[in-house]
């Protein structure tokens, strides 16, 4: 399993993760048109020449997207079992059809589960950076994470 245990996270680890990822037109129009993003700044070509960018800017929830879903091999794969919240969403720098795009996550806290033994709430930073190292947009992320399973003899499985 890729994903990290609740314990296995600590304050202050970095992940930086070995994916990149370039962005198409293709993949910007296709999200924009199947969330019903309609704006011509994402989806025509013609108009977003026109605008103050002078050129297609990516939508930022496919930004979003992106930066969370590849942290997660690295991070929650078969580990996680919901996401709570995101919080303090920014994009700081656009992002355009053509960028090529990796991912650097910091855990920022951890606690055990008030509620659910077994479980545990851990807080992540997702940061994007573009081709020339630019940071185009971070968030802060709670997953709720699993927690080492526990064999028969009351001790944690390895």
């Amino acid at each position: 399993m890729a994903g990290l245990w609740f314990e296995e996270f600590e304050v202050g680890m970095v992940f930086n993760h070995e994916w990149t990822r370039t962005i198409t037109e293709t993949d910007n129009k296709w999200f924009s048109l199947l969330t019903m993003n309609t704006q011509p700044l994402h989806i025509d070509s013609h108009a977003a020449a026109n605008s103050v960018w002078g050129r297609p800017l990516v939508n930022s929830l496919l930004t979003l997207g992106l930066m969370v879903g590849m942290s997660v091999n690295d991070t929650t794969f078969g580990t996680t079992i919901a996401n709570l919240g995101m919080t303090d969403v920014k994009f700081t720098h656009p992002l355009f059809e053509g960028d090529t795009i990796h991912v650097r996550t910091t855990v920022l806290d951890k606690r055990e589960s008030k509620t659910r033994p077994g479980e545990g709430i851990v807080t992540l930073r997702h940061e994007v950076f573009n081709q020339d190292g630019v940071n185009c947009g971070s968030c802060d992320r709670a997953a709720l994470m699993r927690k080492r399973p526990v064999a028969e003899t009351g001790t944690q499985v390895a």
